[in-house]
């Protein structure tokens, strides 16, 4: 077990300095083997200036704290103090969304060598396959894998996109992606894009076909017996099972917007595997939704709500802690595991303003503590993007995941 005695004091000075440092232009992306061989320092991370036009069309709420966090603790709110407690909550996360029956260990099924339309003007792909999971109610979840055309950099990345935002943000990631080497695989919400227009069996009408629901519609799928999480959650670690059994990545990245990006959040904290992990504009704790700016769509989605999985969110928490601050240490303590959240200041949609950075340094210090100093045992911080105005991950928020990918084993 992580020894979380460490000084407070040596783990900040030691794991947390050198961070924001200026930097022209896009680093050179050579690889983490690269980077290391060029000395011990991690080279700084990019960063951008806040777009002025952008920042005139919006009011003081954008750049002050809001009243929600004053006097707010945020170290009990956080909880977790060791890793025991960690793989405590993930076992109950599991128990939640499988009731008891554990994760599944079955594969998709594959068909390799597929056409497919929204993918099409991605290049350097040599083949793409399809997996399909098999889920209750006689649906399905469609993955697409990607293979790249240049030497495998023994990496995958899997890539989530959200309540059917568009696929800009998803094919200029991927492609990025796809030029460095990486695997690709390419995940939809359930019921959205490739995902959509199926129909799912009615839970009181065995047999009966009822036409392809909403989230918010799911209500009477959710039981004692089952979780309509399965929908959101099962497609990852089944694709994630076929992964490691057939070509064995030496690691496996996530990122996702909005929908995608909670997604992210729950997944890397429930399965170890992630070893980094990138959600982009995806939650805020439950204490803070009402404080964005832009309330209405940040408090969440169905899913994304504790008052539709009550018994789920407080699985998570002990005492007074907050379920997504505690999410948030879980996906990023481990060893060469981390996460880096990306909100944006400006965003149309969700979790907008400013109000995380009552939580950034709190949950940024309790990781690098709970990793005993040593950077490879755990990361974690936060990106405010103020560079754009829109629901997206920007060229400057994907800029700072291709450094954090390319030098995350270069010690700080």
């Amino acid at each position: 077990m992580t020894d979380t005695r460490a000084s407070r004091r040596a783990v900040l000075g030691g794991v947390l300095g050198g961070v924001g440092v200026a930097l022209t232009g896009v680093p050179a992306m050579a690889g983490p083997a690269a980077a290391s061989s060029q000395g011990s320092k991690r080279p700084p991370r990019p960063v951008a200036p806040v777009n002025a036009e952008a920042a005139a069309r919006f009011g003081p709420e954008y750049k002050t704290l809001p009243p929600a966090v004053a006097g707010v603790d945020i170290e009990p709110l956080i909880g977790i103090s060791g890793a025991e407690e960690i793989e405590a909550r993930r076992r109950k996360m599991a128990d939640f969304i499988w009731k008891g029956a554990g994760p599944p260990k079955t594969l998709p099924s594959v068909e390799k060598g597929v056409s497919v339309p929204d993918l099409a003007s991605l290049t350097g792909v040599r083949r793409v396959d399809l997996l399909t999971v098999p889920l209750d109610y006689r649906i399905t979840a469609k993955v697409y894998d990607l293979l790249p055309r240049k030497g495998w950099n023994r990496r995958l990345a899997l890539y989530h996109n959200g309540h059917g935002e568009p696929l800009d943000t998803m094919l200029r990631t991927v492609q990025a992606l796809l030029d460095r080497g990486y695997r690709v695989m390419v995940y939809a919400m359930p019921f959205h894009h490739w995902n959509g227009g199926q129909q799912i069996e009615d839970p009181a009408n065995p047999g009966t076909m009822l036409p392809s629901p909403s989230h918010r519609e799911l209500v009477p799928w959710e039981s004692a017996e089952f979780s309509t999480l399965t929908f959101f959650l099962e497609p990852l670690t089944v694709t994630l099972n076929y992964a490691q059994a057939t070509y064995r990545p030496a690691s496996v990245e996530m990122l996702g917007l909005s929908g995608g990006g909670w997604t992210t959040t729950v997944y890397a904290a429930l399965d170890p595997r992630i070893t980094r992990s990138y959600p982009t504009a995806g939650s805020l704790p439950f204490f803070l939704r009402a404080a964005s700016p832009k309330p209405s769509p940040t408090t969440g989605d169905w899913e994304q709500t504790r008052a539709s999985f009550p018994e789920f969110y407080s699985s998570i928490t002990a005492g007074t802690a907050d379920d997504y601050l505690q999410m948030y240490v879980m996906a990023s303590v481990g060893e060469n595991r981390g996460q880096l959240q990306i909100l944006n200041r400006f965003d149309d949609c969700c979790f907008n303003g400013v109000s995380h950075r009552v939580y950034q340094a709190p949950v940024r210090d309790r990781v690098a503590l709970l990793a005993g100093g040593r950077p490879e045992q755990g990361r974690w911080d936060l990106l405010e993007d103020a560079t754009h105005d829109d629901h997206t991950i920007s060229p400057h928020a994907l800029s700072v995941i291709l450094w954090d990918l390319d030098t995350a084993n270069v010690t700080t």
